[in-house]
């Protein structure tokens, strides 16, 4: 992976101070999304990465909201289906549900009880893993369902927090990473 093409993306990464509450240092990829040409390179290494590690996947599973913006984009170039995990109450038919903790409040996310089967392979992919507790939620629904959950994947990971190491075993892969 060229270290010039993940400097360009972090280029496209802006800080703001004290949002969504003061103390938090929130990571906006906004201007990485807006520009054709920095979002097509974010999809390229993000699908690099995968082809090179996992030569079998089912689905990408993205989490509400921003996974949704780099799930589907990934999931066609790999030529496999999209799987969303949203927030409670915005998926129709029968649905697991998990409660968990944020680095600033409590929210709960759902998947469909057929989005999908024993055995499959899926990689979940989120913008940012920050304290982990919406990565480590979607996990647990997926293991409820029974898929083998082959890696969390993030564009942005903030070590300080160390929300990897609450995935314990899980693979985990980050592009960017900050303090």
């Amino acid at each position: 992976m060229s270290q010039q093409r993940l400097q360009s993306l972090r280029e496209r990464v802006r800080s703001f101070p004290d949002f969504p509450e003061p103390g938090v240092l929130f990571r906006d990829i906004s201007p990485l999304l807006k520009d054709p040409v920095a979002f097509r390179t974010l999809i390229d290494l993000l699908e690099d990465h995968v082809r090179a590690s996992f030569p079998k996947v089912d689905f990408i599973v993205g989490l509400d909201s921003r996974g949704f913006l780099i799930g589907p984009p990934l999931a066609q170039r790999l030529g496999i289906g999209f799987v969303p995990v949203r927030k409670k109450g915005k998926l129709p038919g029968a649905t697991q549900s998990i409660s968990y903790s944020l680095e600033y409040g409590k929210a709960e996310l759902e998947i469909q009880n057929d989005a999908v089967e024993p055995g499959q392979k899926v990689v979940i992919v989120d913008d940012l893993l920050a304290t982990g507790g919406t990565m480590c939620a979607a996990y647990e629904l997926l293991k409820r369902l029974k898929a083998e959950i082959l890696e969390c994947l993030v564009i942005i990971e903030l070590k300080a927090l160390k929300g990897s190491e609450k995935l314990n075993s899980v693979p985990f892969y980050s592009l960017l990473q900050y303090d």
